[in-house]
């Protein structure tokens, strides 16, 4: 039982280092350490700058258009019973 009351801030303080551990600053690439090579077909290599863009499939936009009234549904060809 003595132990238990030992371990517990022990965990506590290690759970708080782990947690203050985070990245705080912007990512940048190494010094003296080269860009991952350009993607086939490509006639630049992208910057750094290029690369941490996100594209608009990783982060798409939501629609948040709230319906007012219930709508019936169009007929769906490929709705089939169970058979």
């Amino acid at each position: 039982m003595r132990l238990w009351h030992l371990a517990t801030p022990a965990l506590l303080g290690l759970a708080a280092l782990a947690a203050a551990c985070g990245q705080r600053s912007d990512i940048e690439p190494l010094a003296n350490q080269a860009l991952p090579p350009a993607p086939y077909g490509s006639e630049t290599q992208p910057s750094a700058e290029e690369l941490l863009e996100m594209e608009t499939l990783a982060a798409p936009q939501r629609s948040v258009e709230l319906r007012r009234r219930s709508e019936e549904r169009a007929d769906d060809p490929f709705d089939l019973p169970p058979e």
